[in-house]
């Protein structure tokens, strides 16, 4: 399955009902959304900067993490950024690729 970081940040109402839920609530409520579409959650953890929580989950496709990211997003409450993660295995197989590219000016 795909992995995928996730950077949130709490705004507005989200850091009130956070202060009020508290962190294990939030990230029930996570792992509860990632196993409605078929998901499960590796890692969650609370930081200090600009992102307030940051972690690893897997979905069956991207578009499980993109309806996770559009719904979560709609609520107004929380800002969740994806990126999709590449294992070492993936990277070496994307060094053997040789893509056809023309740099600009060139």
């Amino acid at each position: 399955m795909p992995k995928y970081l996730f950077e949130a940040t709490y705004v507005g109402q989200g850091i009130k009902g956070l202060m009020k839920e508290g962190g294990t609530a939030r990230r029930d409520a996570l792992t509860e959304a990632l196993k409605s579409v078929g998901g499960t959650l590796d890692s969650f953890y609370y930081a200090f900067g600009y992102y307030d929580v940051l972690g690893v989950f897997d979905v069956p496709d991207d578009a499980s993490a993109a309806a996770l990211s559009l719904l979560i997003n709609s609520t107004g409450t929380v800002n969740v950024r994806l990126k999709p993660l590449l294992s070492v295995e993936d990277l070496d197989e994307a060094a053997k690729k040789t893509p056809a590219y023309r740099a600009p000016g060139q």
